[in-house]
């Protein structure tokens, strides 16, 4: 009877989201958190570059699991000891995302600890995959390939705790460069699949729950201060964006990327998982992390009156995060739709470089009104593709 208890169970095609999983990621809204957190106590451009590495870091992670989840049953057996041992380590790993790069004196040395339990989640994650791999040859020979990417990239990350100084971005980027490319020019082979829906639905939810960052970050903003007319407008707006991030992801594309991955059967299926959801989801969420920094700053301006009046404008790093964030969410989002559909969305490109290029004006400009302009841009192109000159069969 406990060998029956602690057997792991293949997932099928009908097999969804289980609440495992859900748990899971409430570690994971933590962990993006705290990665805001980390670039808004750096606000420079190798601050946010340092966040953008460490959100890559936390994806890599997310999305191994993930991928897990597909292959068995994450809440029967052996599995959910895995995934509750992974959860544990995980959640240290969301506490020293703050020390990542650089350790606070009086405690556990930051970096090195980050790393260490970042390369338990990935042994713990190897260890359950090889597991459900056991009758299946082709599959452990991909696992086992992982490996070729795994260890190198874990030693970099060490050597880069240790080395500290302004190496350690630079051993970082090559870290993640290994891992990243060894699973991408590995090719599709050899992996499973065997629910399109669960795995379509699981990235649905991690954009959702970044999502719900941008919102946690316009309360964070505001916070203890004093509720007047203009914050609260602002609070609509703030709302009224991260609406219209939803609607452009969910009301088309999140559709036309599940229906395609449920059309596509063996190599062609993993092929479109790994690059639609494993690689391009990334810039997708980067783009999400980014706004919300941006609204974070944006309404510690407009509340903070002691400090700003309402005629400031944000500058610098603020500003470009979140005008920036919010395309390169667009393009993310239209390169979901070339890799789908083989076309590009023109119109969400447009407005990306529209908000780019006026972003320098924007520097004089005061934050409410910025905000109020983004808004309006992404409303009015969600109001525009519902026309029927946008319109079309394969429109996303």
């Amino acid at each position: 009877m406990p060998t029956r208890r602690l057997h792991l169970v293949r997932a099928d095609e009908g097999h969804r989201v289980t609440t495992i999983e859900l748990f899971f990621d409430l570690v994971f809204v933590y962990a993006i958190t705290q990665t805001t957190q980390l670039m808004a106590g750096h606000l420079s451009l190798l601050g946010v570059g340092e966040g953008l590495l460490v959100l890559a870091v936390l994806w890599w992670c997310w999305c191994s699991y993930a991928w897990l989840g597909t292959t068995i049953h994450v809440d029967h057996g052996i599995a959910r000891l895995a995934m509750f041992g992974a959860m544990a380590v995980m959640f240290l790993v969301a506490l020293t995302v703050p020390e990542a790069f650089t350790d606070v004196p009086g405690g556990l040395d930051g970096p090195l600890l980050f790393v260490v339990c970042y390369g338990i989640v990935r042994v713990l994650h190897q260890v359950a995959y090889l597991g459900a791999a056991r009758h299946d040859a082709e599959l452990r020979r991909v696992l086992l390939r992982m490996l070729r990417g795994l260890v190198p990239s874990l030693a970099l990350l060490a050597v880069a705790a240790v080395v500290g100084g302004p190496w350690q971005p630079v051993l970082w980027v090559v870290a993640l460069l290994v891992d990243y490319l060894n699973v991408y020019l590995s090719g599709p082979a050899g992996w499973r699949l065997n629910s399109p829906a669960h795995f379509a639905e699981r990235f649905g939810l991690i954009v959702i729950i970044a999502l719900g960052e941008s919102i946690v970050a316009i309360g964070i903003g505001i916070g203890q201060l004093p509720l007047t007319w203009l914050v609260a407008a602002s609070a609509i707006c703030g709302i009224a964006l991260a609406a219209g991030m939803w609607w452009t992801y969910f009301d088309l594309v999140a559709h036309v990327a599940e229906s395609r991955l449920a059309r596509a059967t063996g190599v062609a299926r993993t092929k479109i998982a790994t690059d639609s959801y494993t690689y391009l989801h990334l810039p997708l969420i980067a783009g999400i992390v980014l706004v919300a920094l941006g609204l974070k700053k944006t309404f510690l301006t407009l509340s903070d009156s002691a400090h700003h009046s309402p005629s400031d404008a944000l500058h610098g790093v603020p500003l470009w995060a979140l005008t920036g964030g919010l395309a390169l969410y667009l393009v993310a989002l239209s390169s979901l739709r070339r890799r789908n559909l083989g076309s590009w969305n023109r119109q969400r490109l447009v407005v990306a470089v529209l908000l780019l290029a006026l972003t320098p004006l924007f520097d004089h400009v005061p934050a409410a009104l910025v905000l109020l302009f983004v808004t309006v841009a992404v409303l009015l192109l969600i109001a525009f593709e519902r026309t029927p000159l946008a319109r079309r069969p394969t429109t996303g």
